[in-house]
C-alpha cells in the first residue's frame, strides 16, 4: 500500500494556504483560509481500497471500443488521481523542450507550476473566483481587465461571479495598447486577460508587451496569457516566463493543435502559490480517467502534433491566398492560429447564415469591435478546403430601385474564377 506522504503530492496538498507571495496579497481572504476537501486518494492510492465507497464489482459499461474484447485496464470503477501528476510532468517536459529550442535559457516549469482542468474555461472561472471579490451589481468588488475583441468567456465568467469588467480595446491592427491599459487599471483590477494568439484576431502578443504589464510598478495583479492557439504561432509560449515572474499565468488547452476538443482538457501554468490555491478550490476529481489517458498519450506523441501543425499551416496559406483573390473579400487578416478572419464588402451576417443553411458553418464576427462585416473560418482538411468547403451562399438583396435580385456564390477554393449568367438576368453564378 502506497501512502501519499512524500514528494509531489505532499508539496501540492500539505500546505493548504498560500501565506506568502503574490497569491497571498491578491486572493480573497475566505479562499486563503479555506481548508480544502480531502478526498480518499489524498492518503492512499493502492491496496484493498475500501475507503471511497466505490463499486468494487466494476463498471456497468465501458467506452465502445473497450467492450469487445472487454478491457477495463483503467479501472473505471475507481476515482482518478486528483492531481494528474503524470500529465503535468509530460506537459512540463514538452513546453520546456520547446522553450529551449526557441533559445530560452531560463528555469524550467515544474509540475507544481501546472493546474489541470476541464478545458481552460475551468481555469478562467477558478482564477476569477479565487482572486476577485464579487459585488459588481452593488457597485463594489473587484474587476478584471479585457482587451476586446477577445474571447467571450472572460466576460461571461466575470458576470457569473458578479465581478466588474474593465475594458481597453485593441488597436484596429489588433495590438495591445499597453500604456492605456496601465492608465486604466485601478486597485480593484486583479487580473488582465491577454489572448495570444487572439480570438477572433488570430494575432500573437509579443513577449515585450506581456513583460511591460507584468513588470509595471503601476499594476500589482495577475497577467493571464491565454494561449489556446499557441502551437500554430511562431511566437514562443509565455510558459518560458512563468518561472521568473510571480504574476504571469498561462492558459493552454489540448482542444486546438492537439485535436482533442472532445476530451475537455486544459491547463493553467503559473506560480506555485497561485496553482496551489487553484488545487484547493477545484472539485476533488475534476479530470476523469478517460481524459487523463488521452491527454497523456497525446503529450507522449508530440510528433503527431508537430506534423499536424505543419499541415495545417500549409492549408492556411492556401486558403488565405484564395480568399485574397476574391473580389468581394476586402481583407484577410494575418493569422497565427488555425483560422482566418476576413472582411467582406457587405452583408457578412447574411453570408454566414446562408453558408450554414447550405451545410458549411463558419462564424460571424461582425458584432465584435473592429470586426465589422467579418467572418471567421477554421482551416479544415485538404479535402474540406478543396471540395466539401464549397461555400454555397444565397444572398438576397434589394437594389436602389427596389427590384429584388439574387446573388448565388459557389466558392470552391480549388477552382479558377469564371462567370456565367443563368437564364434569369438577375441570377449570377460565380465559381472561384
Amino acid at each position: 500500500t502506497r501512502r501519499h506522504d512524500e514528494g509531489f503530492l505532499l508539496r501540492e496538498k500539505k500546505d493548504c494556504r498560500a501565506t506568502t507571495g503574490r497569491a497571498a496579497l491578491l486572493a480573497r481572504p475566505n479562499v486563503l483560509s479555506l481548508q480544502p476537501y480531502r478526498c480518499a486518494r489524498d492518503d492512499y492510492d493502492s491496496g484493498i481500497l475500501l475507503d471511497a465507497n466505490e463499486n468494487a464489482l466494476g463498471p456497468a459499461s465501458l467506452p465502445t471500443n473497450s467492450l469487445d474484447p472487454y478491457d477495463n485496464g483503467m479501472e473505471l470503477e475507481r476515482y482518478p488521481c486528483p492531481y494528474q501528476r503524470n500529465v503535468k510532468q509530460l506537459l512540463c517536459d514538452y513546453r520546456n523542450a520547446k522553450a529551449r529550442s526557441a533559445g530560452h535559457d531560463g528555469p524550467d516549469i515544474r509540475p507544481e507550476n501546472v493546474f489541470v482542468g476541464v478545458g481552460s474555461d475551468e481555469a478562467i472561472d477558478l482564477l476569477i473566483r479565487i482572486f476577485c471579490k464579487p459585488g459588481r451589481t452593488s457597485g463594489v468588488g473587484d474587476a478584471i481587465m479585457i482587451t476586446p475583441p477577445t474571447y467571450g468567456m472572460y466576460k461571461v465568467c466575470a458576470n457569473v461571479n458578479d465581478v466588474g469588467i474593465q475594458s481597453v480595446p485593441l488597436t484596429e491592427d489588433f495590438d495591445l495598447q499597453v500604456p492605456e491599459i496601465l492608465d486604466a487599471v485601478t486597485p480593484e483590477t486583479k487580473m488582465i486577460f491577454a489572448c495570444s494568439p487572439g480570438n477572433p484576431t488570430s494575432k500573437s502578443i509579443p513577449f515585450s508587451d506581456i513583460l511591460k504589464l507584468a513588470n509595471s510598478s503601476r499594476y500589482h495583479g495577475l497577467v493571464i496569457v491565454d494561449e489556446a492557439y499557441v502551437d500554430f504561432s511562431s511566437t514562443p509560449s509565455a510558459t518560458a516566463l512563468v518561472a521568473e515572474h510571480d504574476n504571469i499565468v498561462v492558459l493552454q488547452t489540448l482542444s486546438k493543435a492537439f485535436g482533442l476538443a472532445g476530451i475537455r482538457c486544459g491547463f493553467a501554468i503559473g506560480p506555485p502559490d497561485v496553482i496551489q490555491l487553484m488545487n484547493n478550490v477545484k472539485a476533488p476529481y475534476n479530470v476523469n480517467k478517460l481524459t487523463s489517458d488521452a491527454a497523456a498519450n497525446a503529450l507522449k506523441n508530440t510528433d503527431i502534433l508537430e506534423r499536424n501543425v505543419v499541415d495545417n499551416l500549409a492549408q492556411r496559406a492556401i486558403v488565405k491566398e484564395e480568399l485574397e483573390g476574391l473580389d468581394f473579400v476586402v481583407n484577410v487578416y494575418p493569422s497565427d492560429a488555425n483560422f482566418l478572419l476576413f472582411r467582406v464588402k457587405q452583408k457578412a451576417n447574411e453570408v454566414y447564415k446562408k453558408m450554414a443553411d447550405k451545410g458549411v458553418v463558419s462564424r460571424f464576427r461582425g458584432k465584435e469591435l473592429h470586426c465589422n462585416e467579418c467572418i471567421r473560418v477554421t482551416i479544415g482538411t485538404p479535402e474540406e478546403n478543396k471540395n466539401c468547403y464549397c461555400l454555397k451562399v444565397s444572398l438576397v438583396a434589394t437594389s436602389n430601385d427596389t427590384k429584388q435580385f439574387s446573388l448565388l456564390l459557389f466558392v470552391s477554393f480549388h477552382l479558377k474564377l469564371s462567370i456565367n449568367f443563368d437564364e434569369s438576368p438577375q441570377l449570377l453564378f460565380i465559381y472561384i
